[in-house]
């Protein structure tokens, strides 16, 4: 192991290691963040690619996702192709399909938006090496006749200025602009992503398409090839180092490395790039960590693993998923003996209720019956909130307009597995006599539970309030809509928030209003009315 550089910027970005050899870390052990000129150094030229030769470097590779899905990038790639045959009307400078035939524009999409807490690998690849990401993207739309690039990110996070920054200091083939966006959990899904470049709210859409086939799902209409940004610097390692090289480390049908975010009590988190196939144990070990209770792999949309399990499981997609985990965004938190389990996964399930779209059943009525069952049991309120607690959270999975529901449900009924002691000692409400610490990060004090109420509404002081950015607000009024018990529009059009904390159970409407302004200028901060 050896380290690669610290954090650099104005926002946090976290320490890197690397087991193994520097790919995508390569030359941070050396600057804080590259340039363009520091990048070109490290890596090296970026060769060019036509459409056949990258479907076929993306395949040899087996190249998938890494914000989560785990989706064929070839698949992708090959979709959006397809599309763009069909549509035709190209003019003469466009590229030509395998017959010939003139194909119409794509766009290239970079999801960098990293809404998931326990995450902060795309953000240090924006911070760091923005340029490994921009040479993938940019690869990718010489190769497929790109109309633009666009790079959404997360507004307040490192990619606001370095990518901007990084765009500046290149020529690339096509337009590219970085978009920021809400930094809110469901701001990564693709089909929120994509409304939100293009300047609708940032909610998944109520009907699913694929953003390949362009229509309604793509870009501006245009066939669109949306992947993460590990997955673009993925890309432009192996375009550099071909697929056989690429494949000298990983794992048996996992070629190349793995970027994990690993969780650290008390301390910020450290990002580890290591060979796929690496024992999870290892990757712990040499954090300083150890499997502790249990462990979390794949962030707030995967999976516990029991600590004996997670030692020996390695970092891979089909390694992981055999244990009954999720490599999904690469997330790993271990959790100490000191803190009580149940009271982590209720502040988890209480911010991921908070953060749905609100927009169907299941997120709007399953998520929040969840979170009360939850609640009861922590309570100890006996089996039938333990029996609630797993009906409902099965009871979510396939129905909504998105996975978010799914991948709760897999992060809660894992949970209840793994935890089935601590489960049983508030079941018999007796408790497991732990405080519950806070290891599992969560945005600033979103995820904090108040208190289960006897009986009734839940009237508790959440000790925050709705401030406004006036510099920001254009007085759109959607606030009020969302939260209209907290936010009246006044004569001119502009909202004027309630005075004094927000109670309880106003909180989802709170947080909504905040994750959907289109201006952000919306935020929870501490009540200072009193």
């Amino acid at each position: 192991m050896s380290p690669a550089g610290s954090p650099a910027g104005r926002a946090p970005v976290p320490e890197v290691l690397r087991l193994g050899p520097a790919r995508l870390t390569a030359g941070l052990d050396r600057a804080a963040r590259l340039d363009a000129a520091a990048h070109h150094h490290a890596h090296g030229p970026m060769p060019a690619y036509d459409a056949a030769g990258l479907l076929d470097l993306a395949e040899r590779i087996d190249l998938r996702g890494r914000g989560g899905a785990g989706f064929p990038f070839a698949r992708k790639a090959r979709a959006v192709l397809a599309a763009a045959e069909r549509r035709g009307g190209g003019s003469r400078s466009s590229p030509r399909g395998p017959r010939g035939d003139r194909r119409s524009p794509v766009a290239v999409v970079v999801n960098a938006t990293e809404g998931e807490p326990a995450s902060a690998k795309d953000r240090m690849l924006l911070a760091r090496a923005p340029h490994l990401v921009l040479d993938g993207a940019a690869l990718a739309a010489a190769a497929l006749g790109a109309a633009e690039i666009v790079v959404g990110v997360a507004a307040g996070g490192p990619g606001e200025t370095s990518m901007p920054l990084a765009v500046a200091e290149r020529r690339l083939p096509v337009r590219t602009r970085v978009v920021c966006l809400p930094e809110r959990f469901v701001s990564g899904e693709g089909g929120a992503l994509i409304r939100g470049l293009a300047g609708q709210p940032v909610i998944p859409p109520a009907v699913k398409g694929r953003a390949a086939e362009g229509g309604p799902s793509g870009l501006h209409g245009l066939p669109t090839l949306l992947s993460n940004a590990e997955t673009y610097a993925q890309l432009a390692i192996a375009a550099r180092l071909g697929p056989d090289a690429y494949a000298v480390v990983g794992a048996p049908g996992e070629p190349g490395t793995v970027l994990l975010t690993v969780s650290r009590p008390s301390r910020p988190p450290v990002v580890v790039e290591v060979p796929a196939g690496t024992r999870l144990g290892v990757v712990l070990g040499a954090c300083g960590l150890d499997p502790g209770q249990g462990v979390l792999v794949g962030g707030y949309h995967g999976a516990w693993l029991p600590p004996h399990t997670a030692a020996g499981a390695p970092v891979s997609r089909s390694g992981l998923a055999a244990l009954g985990g999720a490599l999904g965004a690469g997330a790993v938190v271990a959790l100490p003996p000191d803190t009580c389990p149940l009271g982590e996964v209720v502040r988890v399930a209480n911010w991921l209720a908070g953060e749905s779209a609100g927009q169907c059943g299941p997120c709007r009525l399953g998520l929040p019956d969840l979170v009360a069952a939850l609640r009861a049991l922590a309570a100890g309120e006996g089996g039938e909130a333990l029996d609630l607690a797993r009906r409902t959270a099965a009871g979510v999975r396939g129905r909504g307009a998105c996975a978010h529901p799914d991948g709760t449900s897999r992060f809660v009924l894992s949970a209840l597995e793994v935890f089935a002691q601590d489960v049983a000692a508030h079941r018999r409400g007796t408790g497991c006599g732990r405080r519950t610490r806070g290891i599992l990060p969560l945005p600033g004090d979103a995820g904090s539970v108040l208190p289960a109420p006897a009986a009734g509404r839940d009237t508790a002081s959440t000790g925050l309030a709705l401030i406004v950015d006036w510099s920001r607000c254009d007085g759109h009024g959607l606030c009020a809509a969302l939260a209209p018990e907290l936010v009246a529009l006044g004569a001119h059009g502009y909202p004027v928030t309630a005075e004094g904390p927000i109670p309880a159970h106003l909180l989802r409407g709170a947080r909504r209003a905040v994750a959907q302004c289109p201006a952000l200028a919306l935020r929870l901060g501490p009540d200072r009315s009193g």
